[in-house]
């Protein structure tokens, strides 16, 4: 099947798997490991020090700092923000980011914001604009800043 990286994407990673597509105006750090079969829209940013798993969908606009984890068959949507660092400082980066895990199976819709150190459990669904800021379980929908437990659903 092969990978395709568009010709106007910068991607100096050779951790990536077969299948996957990543579209133009994205940049892949030389450390990022990418799997099979993502789709890793335009617009992107992935850092060094981050991990993505099998199937994942990137939508525009999403950038993935250091200590990112996303695993299997994850969905990001357009402009979901992401951040490393509980207080940030120009010019002082810490010794060690904050790491933050999207389970397998999650969704987290367009522009929300996860803060650092956050662990989105399995086939959880993140709505458009909510703002994280604790852990998500297994299977919890929440909306709203900051975000609040909509319902439990099964995954």
């Amino acid at each position: 099947m092969g990978t395709m990286i568009h010709k106007l994407a910068d991607v100096q990673s050779s951790s990536i798997g077969d299948g996957t597509r990543i579209w133009q105006f994205s940049v892949v750090l030389p450390e990022a490991v990418i799997g099979r079969d993502c789709n890793i829209c335009s617009h992107t940013f992935i850092e060094n020090d981050v991990t993505i798993g099998d199937r994942v969908t990137i939508k525009n606009g999403v950038f993935l700092w250091d200590g990112i984890t996303i695993e299997n068959d994850v969905f990001l949507g357009p402009n979901a923000t992401f951040t490393n660092d509980l207080t940030p400082r120009s010019r002082q980066i810490p010794e060690a980011f904050l790491r933050t895990t999207v389970c397998a199976g999650a969704s987290i819709g367009a522009n929300a914001t996860i803060l650092p150190g956050i662990r989105i459990g399995r086939h959880a669904m993140i709505g458009a604009g909510a703002v994280v800021t604790r852990n998500i379980d297994d299977g919890e929908v929440v909306v709203g800043n900051p975000a609040r437990k909509l319902q439990s659903r099964q995954s």
